[in-house]
């Protein structure tokens, strides 16, 4: 069924609050440009209304971590054929694109858009948007369409679903409404699909076999040499974050990549995820006391689970086989890679990376 949002003002009884239209030729587009985050906390802005060589322009390009593309389109007034065929044709554009196309790209962007940052190169807007000390030496190896819009009416929902359920295209559309309450407006976004069990689903699906190990990225604020000393994972800022998370059970082994430096540890799950406040470490007396009590970790800064649910830090305790220094991550050309916290990947991409770290790290 088409998705609906209503917002309702409790404080003063129930009072719902109006929507309001939005102009998604200038406004949306440039809430958008000014915080992507609004729409998912894991990209990047590089290009608005980007010529594709079909005679036309998508609206937004945008990036991850592991250097995937997304492709953006509004919905705005065209039908739901017309909008769906518009970013499948930029999808054929995308997957052709060649990654040294895209500091160019960047470059026109930051011109026009942002000329206060236009001396800044993709590579130092990446590596400073992500925390990271370079870019992904391989660029654009997926992409995924996101259509946006104020409504979605019934026929875009099933054709959507469709693509990605039947044909494995990695399309979502978000939905953003505007309410008024007196002088002050709110924006509100939900996804017609949740993107990290949409992911999960897509990854169950693929072709080929899982070699049943377990993709860790483990990255933002966080420091390798607490996890590594205390044996731990961790994910949060989020649900996309933190929710592949529940995927792993103790016993299952999994393969630590730290986003643009590389591998670090392989290790295996001895408890399921937890909030941050329920994850205990032995104290200097050997008794076990939250993480969150210990002075002077990084981790132990994360938000709690009561402090907010959604945006809270996860753990996971691990009992580390095999694991290095940052100063000597295992970094290879064709390793994989990907923005996801935890990820059961059936690329061919990811089992020459296992079989390769295998070797690097000496496990069986």
């Amino acid at each position: 069924m088409p998705l609906e949002l209503g917002v309702w003002r409790i404080d003063q009884g129930l009072v719902a609050l109006k929507a309001t239209g939005l102009d998604f030729e200038s406004r949306l587009q440039d809430l958008l440009d000014q915080d992507i985050t609004i729409a998912n906390r894991g990209w990047m802005v590089i290009g608005r209304e980007v010529g594709t060589g079909f005679d036309s322009r998508l609206d937004m390009l945008a990036i991850d971590i592991v250097g995937n593309l997304i492709i953006i389109e509004l919905k705005r007034d065209e039908t739901p054929r017309m909008v769906v065929a518009q970013v499948l044709e930029y999808g054929a554009w995308v997957v052709r694109l060649r990654a040294e196309e895209i500091p160019a790209i960047y470059r026109k962007y930051g011109d026009k858009h942002h000329p206060e940052r236009a001396a800044e190169s993709f590579d130092a807007a990446f590596c400073r948007r992500f925390g990271l000390k370079e870019v992904p030496e391989e660029i654009n190896q997926s992409h995924e369409l996101v259509i946006v819009a104020s409504q979605f009416d019934a026929t875009s929902e099933r054709i959507v679903e469709y693509l990605s359920e039947a044909h494995d295209v990695s399309i979502n559309a978000v939905f953003f409404r505007v309410f008024k309450d007196g002088d002050r407006e709110y924006l509100s976004r939900v996804w017609l699909r949740d993107p990290s069990a949409v992911d999960a689903e897509q990854e169950l699906r693929a072709p080929g076999e899982w070699n049943k190990e377990f993709y860790v990225s483990f990255g933002g604020r966080r420091i390798w040499e607490e996890a590594r000393k205390l044996g731990f994972i961790s994910g949060g800022g989020g649900r996309f974050y933190s929710q592949t998370l529940y995927m792993l059970s103790p016993g299952d082994r999994v393969w630590v990549n730290v986003p643009g430096t590389g591998y670090v540890g392989v290790g295996r799950v001895e408890q399921a995820v937890v909030p941050i406040e329920k994850f205990e470490v032995t104290d200097s007396t050997g008794k076990g006391v939250p993480i969150t009590t210990v002075a002077g970790l990084e981790i132990a800064e994360g938000t709690p689970s009561t402090v907010d649910p959604d945006k809270a830090e996860y753990v996971v305790r691990i009992h580390w086989d095999k694991t290095v220094s940052i100063d000597h991550a295992y970094k290879e050309r064709g390793f994989f890679g990907s923005q996801h916290t935890v990820a059961r990947p059936k690329a061919a991409k990811w089992v020459h990376t296992v079989e390769r770290l295998k070797t690097l790290f000496g496990i069986g």
